[in-house]
């Protein structure tokens, strides 16, 4: 089983991310070989700062390290640093049809957010991203929900080059992968706003709990959550959505089920459960923050696993590319210079 997963270095890390993407990371470096990289090249797609583009690097490779992602036992690099993944993403751009990519939500949303450029890179995206997944022949993404179009356009782009470049094969060149999306936490809604998704840059600030926000910051957002009305700690997203969304967050941080944080609060008031919620958040962050200070201290270090973690990842790319390569009749013929 391989496992491969990226995640971009724009913005803080929230809760959200936490628990949605950082955490699964965690769990899912245990069940197969796990490959994970921070897709700096994806950033560029829309304006940044330059100065701050490493120093997001940074901050999310250390988030992650922190978290329990263990460079022993998984490979873990910049996307960046393996050049595959970009040859890679031209060449499947050959058997990537345009009105596909013209119907990306993702590019929409974000075309309409850009007030001067929309880039050529912002509309190819998901071909990088196919590319990222695929250069590696992996078996399962871990995503978001909210990823679910690209994974589909994905295995649309594996099928369209293994049917034309490999009709015969018995084993087809490009995995067809598939997407796995966690179920409890799978979207952790802003505290203020809990009919929108939880987000540093769409957000409310008070809001959006941050993963390095300090202690009494988080206490602080969560008392002054939004809940519904009545009294009742159900979780019911259509009429208690802000409930709802606690819930969610104190089950996910947790391990429990949704009826299990039911049951556990039948008697109680809605500012204990804030607090409660509160507690379990800050007790899970805590230690992450702890290990994040002295790992953000050390990008000599950081830079020592991504050259190690690239040095891994091309091991696996070099030999995908060879064999595009060969399929597609580009570059050296390898059966004439043996």
């Amino acid at each position: 089983m391989r496992i491969f997963s990226g995640i971009q270095p724009t913005g803080r890390k929230h809760l959200g991310n936490f628990i949605g993407a950082i955490e699964p990371y965690v769990v899912h470096q245990e069940r197969g070989e796990a490959i994970y990289c921070v897709v700096d090249l994806h950033a560029t797609t829309v304006p940044y700062e330059t100065a701050r583009m490493r120093a997001s690097v940074y901050d999310t490779a250390c988030i992650l390290l922190a978290a329990g992602l263990d460079p022993e036992r998984c490979i873990f690099f910049r996307q960046s640093d393996v050049p595959e993944h970009t040859e890679l993403s031209w060449l499947l751009a050959s058997v990537t049809s345009f009105g596909d990519l013209n119907r990306m939500h993702q590019f929409k949303d974000k075309a309409g957010a850009q007030r001067d450029l929309v880039s050529a890179s912002l509309f190819t995206y998901p071909v990088l991203m196919a590319a990222d997944v695929l250069a590696y022949r992996a078996d399962e993404v871990p995503v978001g929900d909210d990823q679910r179009q690209h994974i589909e356009l994905m295995r649309d782009i594996a099928e369209r080059f293994n049917a034309r470049f490999a009709p015969d094969a018995a084993t087809p060149p490009l995995v067809v992968p598939e997407g796995v999306y966690r179920e409890v936490g799978a979207r952790i809604m802003d505290l203020q706003e809990p009919t929108r998704k939880m987000s540093t840059t769409g957000g409310t600030e008070q809001g959006t709990v941050l993963v390095l926000d300090e202690p009494k910051t988080i206490e602080k957002k969560f008392k002054r959550a939004v809940t519904d009305s009545g009294s009742e700690i159900l979780h019911d997203r259509e009429q208690k959505p802000g409930v709802a969304n606690l819930i969610e967050i104190y089950a996910a941080v947790k391990g429990l089920s949704f009826a299990d944080v039911e049951r556990e609060f039948a008697a109680a008031r809605y500012g204990d459960f804030k607090v409660a919620v509160a507690g379990a958040v800050v007790e899970r962050l805590m230690p992450v923050q702890e290990r994040y200070a002295e790992l953000r201290a050390d990008e000599g270090t950081l830079e020592a696993i991504f050259a190690d973690g690239a040095e891994k990842a091309r091991a696996i790319t070099r030999e995908t590319l060879a064999d595009v390569r060969e399929l597609m009749g580009v570059g050296p013929n390898r059966a004439a210079v043996r």
